[in-house]
């Protein structure tokens, strides 16, 4: 039984501005045209918002960089307090921002109340860096003269965000640009607009002046963010997606030389040694596992255990999984939502299947289809025995699938984890603290998750290493990337 009814759920969705918002106004795309936000688990059409063109798009980085001087002279306290009061605001709406999340992209309203939290976080913390822009005042060595070191904000920004996370990825990346004192352009994606339209209307709610925050919803990203990218007033962009675009928009940033942020896949290994509290691990393997029905790029991807406890670790992992409640995210007891469209469950059953052609035994699960139940879903599956050539082992499933291969040896664990282009993050179970540190120094990834399957907080860095990306959000570096360092030098004597 669905915990709201019909009419709550338009309601809802019906209180999200349909538009763009350019200069601080909500207005309709040049031309009129509109863009069909679907409700994953039943494939329906939840409402239909702007559909962007690149003029339209242009506007906004036009307003963006008419108020950027204004707001970069703001005091610090000033843009500190909006993010505080749209932390507060957020955090009182959480229940009807996770209805809406869950309804655009899916997962359980547990699930989406955790992220509208985690996202509100981001508001408070950099709300508490924006106080905190320091510079330095230094002597030369040669006593001649002075040096005076200032952080001054990198100016307009493009800030393009995913459907996994349609609410925190916006707030890590809104966060630390309204701090620094840049204004920004944001393209959520074409899925999951509808969170990053009410975050925008709750930030303006909460004072942020006009042309600070432009919003433009699309069907075509690369359409409306080309000619972005390549105009000369744009001084950076922060892109949180595929590698595979990644490398696209790294290449077209190059052009002018802009400040990049890329937070890109991944294909987190997930180590349990032979001395791991084994509930333990299978409860962090659930959480690394699960969270986020596994379109997560720190969502565990490959299990390398231990060849000693490798069945046992499988058995009880599947009897986890195996549990677990599928449905509408709406629904009571749901634990696992649907994939995020067709296309997302297509690539994950030929992920599935191939590993099963390839030897890898099936525990629980599989690519079958559930009968009966109409949207986006796939089964939570446990895969054991998967060989080394298997193609999930390479590439990012984004979906409920562990598939478990063993080790012998620590060198050969490490050896495993590394052994892939990308370097996000990884989780080792282990009990043993010397090898806790060895492991986690020699792991080649941004983050390591110890003996815990969750490694997000809004007060740590947050980034990756080889193709993962570059930068970090969250944490002190988080502001960082927003700001410039500018050097006086002062004559004395």
């Amino acid at each position: 039984m669905s915990t709201f009814t019909a009419a709550q759920e338009q309601e809802v969705v019906a209180g999200v501005p349909r538009g763009l918002l350019v200069g601080g106004e909500w207005r309709d795309a040049d031309g009129g045209g509109t863009l069909a936000v679907e409700d994953p688990s039943t494939g329906g059409v939840l409402c239909e918002v702007a559909d962007a063109t690149a003029g339209d798009a242009m506007a906004c980085l036009d307003a963006a960089v008419a108020a950027q001087e204004a707001w970069a002279a703001t005091a610090p306290r000033e843009r500190g307090e909006i993010l505080r009061a749209a932390y507060e605001r957020v955090v009182a709406r959480a229940g009807e921002l996770a209805l809406l999340m869950t309804l655009e992209m899916g997962k359980p309203l547990a699930e989406s109340r955790a992220e509208v939290l985690y996202a509100a976080d981001f508001l408070r913390w950099f709300s508490e860096e924006a106080v905190r822009i320091e510079g330095r005042w230094a002597t030369a060595p040669n006593g001649g003269m002075r040096m005076l070191t200032m952080r001054q904000p990198v100016g307009p920004c493009l800030l393009i965000t995913p459907w996994n996370f349609p609410l925190a990825m916006g707030t890590r990346k809104i966060g630390p640009a309204v701090a620094a004192g840049c204004t920004m352009v944001v393209k959520p994606a074409k899925q999951t607009p509808l969170s990053m339209l009410a975050l925008a209307q709750i930030l303006q709610e909460c004072g942020l002046p006009a042309g600070v925050l432009n919003v433009f919803t699309a069907s075509s990203a690369s359409k409306t963010t080309g000619p972005l990218i390549e105009d000369p007033r744009l001084r950076k962009l922060s892109f949180t997606g595929s590698t595979e675009v990644g490398r696209q928009l790294i290449a077209q940033a190059s052009k002018n030389v802009l400040r990049v942020s890329m937070e890109l896949g991944g294909n987190a290994p997930f180590l349990v040694f032979e001395d791991a509290d084994l509930d333990a691990a299978v409860q962090g393997a659930m959480i690394a596992k699960m969270r986020n029905i596994g379109e997560a790029c720190t969502a565990a991807n490959r299990f390398h255990v231990h060849a000693s406890i490798a069945d046992a670790f499988a058995e009880k992992l599947a009897a986890r999984m195996g549990g677990l409640q599928l449905g509408r995210g709406v629904e009571d007891g749901v634990a696992v939502g649907p994939l995020i469209d067709e296309t997302q469950r297509e690539k994950v059953r030929e992920l599935v299947d191939d590993a099963i052609a390839k030897g890898a035994r099936c525990l629980i699960g599989g690519s079958e289809r559930i009968p009966g139940v109409p949207g986006h879903f796939f089964p939570p599956t446990v895969l054991s025995g998967v060989p080394a050539d298997a193609t999930l082992l390479r590439e990012e499933i984004f979906g409920p699938v562990a598939p478990i291969a063993t080790f012998e040896t620590e060198d050969e664990a490490v050896a495993a984890a590394n052994r892939t282009e990308y370097g996000l993050v990884a989780y080792l179970y282990t009990r043993d603290l010397d090898r806790a540190i060895r492991v986690t120094e020699r792991l080649e990834t941004g983050m390591v998750g110890i003996n815990q399957g969750l490694v997000s907080n809004a007060a740590a860095p947050f980034g990756g290493v080889k193709q993962s990306g570059f930068g970090r959000e969250g944490g002190t570096e988080g502001i960082d990337e927003y700001l410039s360092t500018k050097y006086a030098a002062i004559r004395v004597g």
